[in-house]
């Protein structure tokens, strides 16, 4: 019985097909990335040139090399809190409470993981808030944070901020102040401050009505004591006369029962009477 011979394609692709299974089997995981939503990929390639700084991977299903690797870093917003011990410009400690509000720059993810790496956070965001919250709450007085320059503050402490991780391809989007707290001592001299700068407001505003309500009633009785004058001036005795008479003839016209009588021996003008009734 003649032996049959081995076809030595089939025999090539059976060892080939075998070589690409073990090398999907311990490479495969390598070589298949995916990126969640809210997140973005940096690529570095061993053989060449490693990091890729100028091309970020997006969300989804990536194929890579099995020799490269592929850093996830969040890109959302999130928030950091610090608290921390600052002078005010009298060289008094305060408790200040800050937080910030930060995520990385997409487009420079690759700088940011070629110079800085994840641990971001640490390295530069944390350092950044603290230099500058007391770099600015060392500008001003206690009475001032405590009571009228918070928003101020907490505008300058981001514009400060957001200067240092602009250079380190971080985004900030706001600096908040949770919280300030002063020494009781110090807190309470500047309540007691307040509250009697703010009574006395209240009296300066009631002696400025005060004065204004009389310099009014002033103007008013000059306006009436001028125009009783004029009045004076212009009611002569024949106009006098003239408006009794009038008066009198109106009156005489009336259907009610009088009794005029002409001639009052004083000044000539006419007398109304009423009735018996």
């Amino acid at each position: 019985m003649a032996q049959e011979s081995v076809n030595p394609k089939k025999v090539g692709l059976v060892i080939g097909l075998v070589i690409l299974g073990i090398f999907l089997l311990v490479f495969g995981g390598r070589m298949m990335v995916t990126i969640n939503g809210g997140h973005g990929g940096v690529l570095f390639r061993t053989f060449g040139g490693g990091i890729d700084v100028d091309h970020p991977y997006g969300e989804g299903f990536h194929f890579i090399s099995p020799f490269n690797n592929m850093a996830i870093y969040d890109v959302r917003q999130h928030e950091v809190a610090e608290e921390m011990n600052v002078l005010s410009s009298a060289g008094l400690e305060i408790s200040a409470d800050v937080s910030a509000w930060y995520q990385p720059v997409f487009n420079k993810l690759g700088v940011l993981h070629a110079e800085i790496g994840p641990d971001y956070l640490r390295k530069i965001i944390i350092p950044s808030l603290r230099s500058s919250a007391r770099l600015v709450i060392g500008r001003y007085t206690p009475e001032q944070i405590y009571s009228t320059k918070r928003d101020v503050i907490e505008e300058e402490i981001f514009i400060e901020t957001k200067n240092l991780l602009d250079k380190k391809n971080v985004q900030l989007n706001q600096v908040l102040i949770r919280s300030i707290i002063l020494p009781g001592t110090i807190k309470k001299a500047i309540e007691s401050k307040l509250q009697q700068e703010q009574l006395s407001l209240e009296y300066e505003f009631k002696l400025d009505k005060a004065t204004k309500e009389a310099e009014r009633q002033r103007i008013e009785a000059e306006g009436k004591a001028a125009a009783n004058l004029i009045i004076h001036a212009s009611l002569t005795e024949r106009i006098l006369r003239e408006k009794g008479i009038i008066a009198t003839l109106k009156l005489a016209e009336s259907s009610n029962t009088k009794v005029v009588v002409i001639g009052n021996t004083k000044d000539g003008l006419p007398l109304i009477l009423g009735d018996s009734k």
